[in-house]
């Protein structure tokens, strides 16, 4: 199936959770806030929630410095 991470189309496997995205992009879950569809992903729900055809994901990395 095909979703969009950060405005690029990606092909994915069925039943993908949004934890199991992050894994496969080697992005650690602690440091990043997830938008899926408009919506804020709870941090809590990225093992159980399942990703659909068509979904848009926007993936945040929080950046430290000064």
């Amino acid at each position: 199936m095909k979703v969009v991470v950060n405005g690029e189309e990606k092909e994915i496997p069925d039943g993908l959770t949004v934890e199991e995205l992050l894994s496969q992009l080697n992005i650690c879950k602690e440091r990043v806030a997830v938008e899926l569809n408009l919506d804020i992903a709870p941090k809590g729900r990225f093992d159980d929630t399942i990703l659909k055809d068509g979904d848009r994901i926007e993936i945040v990395s929080f950046v430290g410095g000064g």
